[in-house]
């Protein structure tokens, strides 16, 4: 990260649970956390105020365990407490690297991670924490995207950052289709026309009608979180 002052005052990064599994068929493989708290530790020392929403698909999806058989609301709330379990271990993470960081769950869970509650949390932002949000909105049928979207709005983040397995968003799923065509710039209305499937429509519908950026590149490239959150022109920006 460059010494000159990030473009950024708050972001809102969205982590999905499987960007925590490393090679791993499932769990949590502990050299991909410690180099993403690291690259948050750097970001963080620079000045930026971070808030992170985390996925759990890295360990129970709700709407995998629905089509299995098993009722949504209850698999949903399984789900919900997956990401509980990602963010502690996000948060004991970026404590090791002395980076002072809140878990805050939308479930009540006292023993173990505070209430989300917005004023305590961007508190929390002003004063240097690294805020760990989970139980996505504390509603079953809503994704962790949506959570993100909400999130950030809510906070008052400068842009919604969405760390993914590819390099942006393209036109085609780029694995199936080596032609597939990469979109330096798209706009809300195309991803939602198009289907692009960068995030569910409900989270893109926010961030459109709140006029949030999101920026969507690849995290399992060196330091590409670092230069996401120092404004660098990675992956792919969706804007109006």
């Amino acid at each position: 990260m460059s010494d000159g002052p990030v473009p950024y005052r708050r972001v809102l990064l969205k982590l999905s649970g499987e960007a925590l599994m490393g090679e791993l068929d499932y769990g949590i493989e502990p050299r991909v956390i410690q180099r993403i708290a690291a690259e948050i530790a750097t970001a963080r020392k620079a000045g930026l105020e971070i808030a992170i929403v985390i996925g759990g698909g890295n360990i129970f999806r709700g709407a995998g365990l629905a089509r299995a058989g098993m009722d949504r609301v209850t698999g949903d709330y399984m789900g919900m407490l997956a990401t509980v379990m990602n963010a502690l271990a996000i948060q004991d993470a970026l404590e090791s690297l002395d980076v002072f960081a809140r878990v805050m769950s939308a479930l009540q869970i006292h023993d173990v991670c505070e209430d989300y509650i917005r004023r305590r949390a961007v508190r929390h932002l002003e004063k240097g924490r690294v805020v760990i949000l989970a139980a996505g909105t504390g509603n079953p049928f809503f994704t962790t995207d949506t959570a993100a979207s909400l999130r950030a709005i809510e906070i008052g983040a400068d842009m919604l950052l969405k760390a993914t397995k590819v390099d942006g968003v393209y036109d085609s799923d780029p694995v199936t289709n080596p032609d597939a065509k990469r979109f330096d710039v798209v706009s809300y209305d195309q991803v939602i026309a198009d289907k692009l499937n960068v995030m569910d429509a409900t989270a893109i519908v926010m961030c459109r009608d709140n006029n949030l950026p999101l920026r969507v590149f690849d995290l399992t490239r060196s330091n590409a979180l670092v230069h996401a959150m120092a404004g660098d022109e990675v992956g792919t920006l969706v804007s109006a």
